[in-house]
């Protein structure tokens, strides 16, 4: 006795089409085009408009693939984007970390992006053919991308959220959707538009105005959706400084090289009236709280500006290292003590750059880089914010800028201006300082504050609240600026329903894909005779 598969109309009609659009050479191709078009996005090239056809490359090679070919895929794009997008690790280590942090990236990607690929397979089964379908399936699909930039952003050691589709746009009008629903909200909106232009393309006829609705309506909210409303409350006068000086890993210097460096781009600034001074991250050549030559330089320097410093260095507190920031008193203090100092430890110490992870694992595999790196930093707990009188300024140290947390703690606790303090000097000559100079730049527009980002050895920039530059100093140069920064007040939605977006879009995107896994199942078993 022989068995068919009967096939009712309803079954039919939610039946996936699991065929490949393209075959694995030209999908592998379509991936490794899309790695290469996406890093033209981001910065210095900052050609934003590449970063929607790169996605619609990367989705069409997904689209009908099954687990391996899927993950084959995936690991094309992740490790022709990762690779490209951070060579710059291997400015001062060598290609070692430089690969490992890409192929990770690249596996971990491959990985996430196979969701994807279920969901255009699965997520038909939910819903009937037409426009409703394909707007169901785009809306997983860029859900699902959201969650894989969650993933990558979180772990493994912290995670590295340093690639994020949004961060293309820190220089377009669509930034200011950040203040309403987010970085991650944008980046779903920016992938929601290139799939549902996918489901448009698959269809092969010409589409109907309908069906193209949902994409101009995108189109639009990108374009010219204003920011998120905060308040103007006055100005703080603020002295950024960049001393460009041999601040590096690797960098040849004397004793106090660098405070002298500081100090001598620091004196064009001295008598003039301002209300905070601030250094860059590594801007001492060691804690003021141990050695007296480095605190009496600060009192020094405080009294010829008659302000605070917002300084950095790195300090020890019992057997503990911490990359610390604080604000260093505009009076009289010989006798200052540690606890009469407001400090942030930096949060998110890096790995492989300021602490191992599972040191005696990797000292096995690289010991002559593992022990490159000796002193281990310990993270801090500490709010990022100090007052500088009655003005709460938010803090980040370096790579701290990529973590959404630390920011919106700075905004929950009052900040009213963004201070981000960095030292660059170990990627001299590479793109890294401008791709963190464009997520400071996404970060003021989000929060709707101004952000000055300061940097040892550039690029440091004063940005407005909504992300156009007020001042700034090119990379490798000694310099000062002495602006009024205005202050703002109000956490913008972007900050305050952020998070909550950001788990909705995870976690909904999962249950959805494994909700319809498991009906695609029991649908082709039921009709089974």
């Amino acid at each position: 006795m022989t068995t068919r598969t009967i096939t009712p109309p309803e079954a039919r009609a939610a039946a996936p089409a699991p065929r490949p659009v393209l075959p694995l050479w030209a999908a592998l191709l379509a991936a490794a085009a899309a790695g290469g078009l996406l890093n033209l996005a981001f910065p210095a090239l900052s050609i934003w408009i590449a970063a929607f056809p790169a996605v619609a490359l990367l989705l069409v090679a997904l689209i009908g693939r099954r687990t391996w070919s899927a993950l084959l895929v995936g690991f094309v794009y992740g490790a022709v984007f990762y690779l490209v997008l951070v060579s710059w690790t291997a400015r001062y280590l060598g290609p070692v970390p430089w690969l490992a942090l890409g192929l990770l990236e690249a596996a971990l990607t491959a990985v996430a992006l196979v969701p994807v690929t279920l969901a255009y397979r699965w997520i038909p089964v939910l819903v009937r053919p037409g426009l409703l379908r394909a707007g169901a399936v785009s809306a997983v699909v860029a859900a699902l991308w959201i969650g894989r930039e969650l993933f990558l952003g979180n772990w493994p050691y912290g995670g590295f959220p340093w690639a994020r589709i949004a961060y293309t746009m820190s220089d377009t009008a669509a930034a200011r959707v950040t203040s309403w629903i987010g970085i991650s909200g944008l980046g779903f909106l920016m992938v929601l538009l290139v799939a549902l232009l996918v489901e448009v393309a698959r269809r092969g006829r010409r589409p109907r105005a309908a069906a193209l609705v949902m994409p101009a309506a995108l189109v639009a909210l990108l374009a010219f959706l204003p920011a998120f409303p905060t308040s103007a409350n006055g100005t703080m006068r603020i002295g950024a400084v960049q001393g460009n000086g041999p601040t590096g890993y690797f960098d040849e210097r004397e004793p106090l090289a660098v405070l002298n460096a500081q100090t001598a781009a620091t004196e064009p600034l001295f008598g003039k009236r301002m209300d905070l001074l601030v250094w860059p991250e590594g801007g001492l050549d060691g804690d003021p709280f141990q050695y007296p030559v480095l605190a009496d330089a600060l009192d020094e320097i405080s009294a010829r500006v008659h302000a605070p410093i917002l300084a950095n260095a790195a300090t020890q507190k019992g057997d503990l290292f911490y990359n610390t920031s604080f604000l260093w008193p505009a009076d009289n203090h010989r006798s200052l003590a540690r606890d009469d100092v407001q400090t942030h430890a930096k949060r998110h110490p890096v790995p492989f750059g300021e602490y191992v992870p599972d040191r005696a694992f990797f000292n096995a595999i690289v010991p002559d880089l593992i022990g490159l790196i000796g002193r281990e930093y310990t993270p801090g707990t500490d709010a990022p914010v100090v007052r500088v009188g009655d003005t709460p300024v938010g803090l980040a140290i370096c790579f701290d800028v990529i973590y959404d947390e630390l920011i919106a703690q700075g905004i929950d606790s009052g900040a009213q201006v963004l201070v981000f303090q960095t030292n660059n000097a170990d990627f001299r000559g590479t793109v890294e300082n401008l791709q963190q100079l464009g997520i400071a730049r996404m970060r003021a527009v989000e929060t709707g504050r101004a952000v000055v980002n300061i940097s040892t050895v550039g690029t440091s920039q004063v940005i407005r609240a909504d992300g156009s530059t007020q001042a700034s100093l090119n990379e490798d140069r000694p310099g000062a600026l002495l602006e009024d920064v205005e202050l703002h007040t109000g956490a913008t939605a972007g900050v305050v329903i952020g998070p909550w977006l950001e788990q909705i879009l995870l976690w909904g995107g999962l249950l959805l894909v494994v909700v319809a896994g498991v009906l695609a199942r029991i649908r082709r078993g039921r009709w089974v005779a």
